[in-house]
């Protein structure tokens, strides 16, 4: 039967006829005034079985209609929590966060047990930008254990956000004391301990759960702090990868590659903006010899309005938003593109988008730069490193495999930075003494390391140690060890986040950079070299444990480079304490030391090109008749 709603209809006989209106084009906003008083008495006059079925052949605009016409009846009886309960969801699928909290307040009223509406209640709270409310509400609920789990867990990740780390990690905690089995709770609760500085940050102390497989859970930026073992960074990595990013099991890219006259460059990144990849990357896309190559930008990177987001877009050829994009629609552009060679900017780092990777886009794939570490992601050919940061005898301990460029790994920007005038003074800094500092993330910071620089600080007289202010748990913590440790408080300044040209301008106050490990600085470590900041590191196995070795290579200072902790701490109290082996360090940097190595852009980008010659593919040439 076909109706038509240009006049008003008659009641429908029964629940089919009720679907057969629902489903016409318009639904229920086509159907004319004295038709909708109809449908709305047969609504009512449904049990709610049958409502909640009627429901389900409705579009989603029609669905919070349907329950409205039977609540307008029903509304007060025991049963309508339910239709008030679903009309909540609905709302909140259409985006009616308002509307969708007052539909779980009455059901809350009719039944103030029902804990599923309490999380919905706090969740569209949240998303009304109400998250002290919709805390307070998850707080209040009395669930069962899975639903208890869920609200620790909701209750985390707000707190995280808030920045409140230490409520956040409680309430962790008590989440995983309830189901220990949660590899996503564990990985987040030792990446918090390792923000903190709670250390070992996989001792969670949890029973049933050791503190080897927490590690294994750790995620694989926590894990390039954790451990100094290619192999053990590699297990978390392939932990990660097979809980969060399943195989297509298709490949787009000829296997044999393309044959254009200019290689195809694809870079794909969620960085193309007021990131510390951005910074390093920018020259490079502007110093691609476009005689040899084209460059295509795939962006997945929030639109921030920064300089530098402008800059990197203006160097592309071609910039590609795949924001909106899922992962098999911007894999089908980068192949529809025949790119031939397609850069990963991010690995596994937040924002990722390895499951356009696992299409197989491009007959070659590479990952660079943004994650320093094993990425044993199968549809990875090459990752873009240097002898230093991967030795030869290391390379079988990677996938996928090394690829080196001559010289160091690190693309730099040979721009000159606009620099705000500081003084120590301004930066809270004493006058005289030597300036110890690290402005690293508090992550990276290890119980070892920080043991050192206890150590070094109190066998330097008026030394003093600055570090970046991270968040308020780690202050703490890293304050009270350093009283334990006999330094006063007055020697451990901690320094506010600024915009990037201030920071890099204060970068000089200091004397010595105190490199971490086993996650060394990386743009961080440049920065300091470029502002004539002697910088003194630990080398270790792992590729990030060995950036500021490269770095320190490629720049001639070989001799900030330590063998292990012990030689780490004599040899940056030797440089406190002598006066000329300072200077002689500075005046090194002083020159043109970083010019000609590190900010050669121009040179970097023709040995980087060296390298991807080598890797691209071509189609055989074929004679004859085919």
């Amino acid at each position: 039967m076909t109706l038509a709603f240009r006049m008003p209809f008659a009641l429908p006989a029964d629940n089919d006829d009720l679907t057969a209106i629902l489903r016409q084009e318009g639904g229920i906003s086509a159907v004319a005034a004295a038709g909708r008083a109809h449908l709305a008495r047969a609504a009512a006059a449904l049990d709610l079985a049958g409502l909640v079925g009627l429901a389900e052949q409705a579009g989603p605009a029609d669905v919070p209609v349907l329950y409205q016409f039977w609540l307008a009846v029903h509304g007060q009886e025991a049963q309508a929590c339910g239709a008030w309960f679903n009309l909540g969801v609905a709302r909140m699928r259409l985006g009616d966060a308002a509307g969708a909290a007052d539909a779980y307040r009455a059901a809350l009223r009719l039944r103030p047990d029902l804990s599923e509406a309490a999380i919905n209640l706090g969740s569209a709270l949240e998303a009304l930008g109400q998250p002290e409310a919709a805390m307070a509400v998850w707080r209040m609920a009395l669930p069962g254990r899975d639903q208890r789990r869920t609200l620790h867990n909701q209750l985390g990740r707000v707190l995280e956000e808030q920045g409140r780390l230490g409520a956040a990690a409680e309430e962790l905690r008590a989440s995983l004391l309830i189901t220990p089995d949660q590899p996503d709770v564990q990985q987040h609760l030792v990446h918090m301990r390792q923000r903190m500085t709670r250390w070992p940050p996989a001792g969670l102390e949890v029973p049933g759960l050791s503190d080897a497989l927490s590690a294994l859970h750790c995620g694989p930026l926590a894990a390039l702090a954790l451990f100094d073992d290619p192999a053990q960074q590699a297990a978390v990595a392939a932990d990660w990868i097979s809980r969060k990013v399943a195989p297509v099991g298709a490949r787009l890219a000829p296997a044999t590659g393309y044959r254009h006259d200019r290689i195809r460059l694809g870079y794909l990144s969620s960085d193309f903006c007021r990131h510390a990849m951005s910074f390093l990357i920018a020259e490079l896309l502007e110093r691609h010899d476009r005689n040899e190559f084209e460059v295509f930008g795939y962006c997945a990177s929030p639109e921030d309005g920064s300089d530098i987001r402008a800059r990197v877009i203006a160097a592309l050829d071609y910039h590609v938003p795949i924001c909106a994009m899922s992962d098999a629609d911007a894999a089908a552009r980068i192949r529809a593109d025949e790119i031939d060679i397609l850069i990963d900017l991010n690995g596994l780092t937040k924002g990722g988008r390895i499951g356009v990777l696992r299409w197989r886009p491009a007959p070659v794939q590479v990952t660079y730069l943004g994650y320093i570490g094993p990425v044993p992601l199968p549809e990875l050919d090459y990752l873009l490193c240097d002898a230093v940061t991967v030795p030869p005898e290391a390379e079988a301990l990677y996938q996928p495999r090394p690829l080196r460029i001559e010289g160091c790994y690190q693309a730099n920007d040979s721009r000159k930075p606009d620099l705000p005038a500081v003084s120590r003074a301004g930066e809270g800094l004493p006058d005289t003494g030597f300036v110890f500092c690290c402005a690293s993330h508090h992550y990276k910071i290890t119980a070892a390391m920080f043991a050192a620089w206890c150590r070094i600080v109190g066998s330097v007289p008026g030394a003093v140690l600055w570090l970046v202010d991270d968040n308020p748990e780690s202050r703490l913590a890293l304050t009270e060890r350093w009283q334990a440790a006999g330094l006063s408080t007055s020697q451990l300044i901690f320094a506010l986040r600024v915009d990037p040209d201030r920071y890099r301008a204060r970068l000089a106050l200091a004397d010595l950079f105190l490199d971490t490990s086993p996650y060394n600085a990386g743009t961080i470590a440049s920065d300091a070299l470029r502002m004539g900041l002697p910088l003194l590191t630990v080398l270790g196995q792992a590729f990030s444990a060995r950036m500021a070795a490269s770095l320190l290579t490629a720049v001639g200072q070989p001799d900030c480079i330590a063998n292990d902790i012990p030689d780490y701490v004599a040899r940056a109290v030797a440089i406190g304490r002598n006066p000329d082996r300072h200077a002689a360090l500075k005046a090194h940097l002083a020159g043109d030391a970083w010019g000609r190595t590190l900010g050669d852009c121009a040179g970097f980008a023709r040995r980087m090109e060296k390298a991807l010659r080598q890797i691209r593919l071509q189609p055989e040439e074929v004679s004859g008749p085919v």
